[in-house]
């Protein structure tokens, strides 16, 4: 990456150090290409980053340098961390099908091994799981939505993946749904794709905060105080697919807005 990225990373590490923060967050390039698109991040909040590349399970330190990885079924999206597992939303089924043809999963990974060590079944999630966080003790399940349907949902299960409720979102249309979610800072942050992307918040209780211009498709992750790593997928010359991350803060007019120079 440009000199220039790694220069205004410092700057930003040094100014939260200087605040009381943890300085350990920094923009970082996940080593190694695939045959995938990345579908969502997250952080053991001390030293490690996961990174889901729809057929691979990809762990690194804070640096991007691979520390594991592992072939997975696809497709395994968006993902969380709890209690030293990661949880991961996936779909084996056809994704965004009107008909719900779906086959929805949550996979549960030791996160230090990576070891598969559970399946659950969600299959409440109508037209596919793509993406998923946690909440005090509860996981929330997000996924396709068919064109034309103008609100979105999202499913919560408790600690043993039972199912507990459907919410709805009045979020309008977002095409093929949600793909990731977070839950920081008091609210929901949700990545969709579109053209442009859109960004949607929501408090706790998923009532709409803002609908936004802003691409948090690939995966988002908040790791400070107003503090998030926000993700991008730029591909090689052989249309392989990678991975990044960059530091991004809340905006009031954009939702997120970057705070280093986004250079791939």
């Amino acid at each position: 990456m440009h000199r220039q990225f790694y220069a205004l990373s410092i700057l930003l590490i040094s100014a939260v150090a200087s605040a009381g923060e943890s300085p350990f967050w920094h923009g970082v390039k996940c080593e190694g290409d695939y045959p995938g698109h990345l579908q969502g991040v997250c952080t053991n909040e001390e030293d490690a980053l996961y990174w889901s590349f729809t057929t691979m399970l990809v762990k690194t330190d804070h640096d991007g340098s691979i520390l594991k990885k592992i072939a997975v079924p696809g497709h395994h999206g968006d993902l969380c961390f709890h209690n030293q597992m990661l949880y991961v939303a996936v779909n084996l089924g056809k994704f965004n099908d009107p008909q719900g043809n779906a086959d929805s999963w949550v996979y549960v990974y030791d996160a230090g091994t990576l070891e598969l060590k559970a399946k659950h079944e969600t299959q409440e999630v109508f037209h596919g799981a793509g993406g998923m966080d946690v909440m005090n003790d509860r996981f929330y399940v997000v996924g396709g939505l068919p064109k034309g349907v103008e609100e979105n949902y999202v499913y919560e299960y408790d600690s043993q993946f039972r199912f507990q409720k459907k919410h709805t979102m009045k979020s309008g249309w977002t095409k093929l749904g949600i793909q990731t979610a977070a839950f920081h800072d008091g609210a929901w942050w949700f990545g969709c794709y579109g053209s442009p992307p859109v960004l949607l918040k929501t408090d706790a209780e998923f009532k709409m905060l803002g609908r936004y211009k802003f691409d948090n498709s690939l995966g988002i992750v908040g790791v400070a105080k107003d503090q998030f790593l926000v993700a991008r997928g730029p591909r090689t010359k052989e249309n392989r697919c990678m991975g990044s991350l960059h530091l991004a803060q809340s905006d009031a007019k954009q939702g997120l807005a970057f705070l280093t120079e986004i250079t791939d």
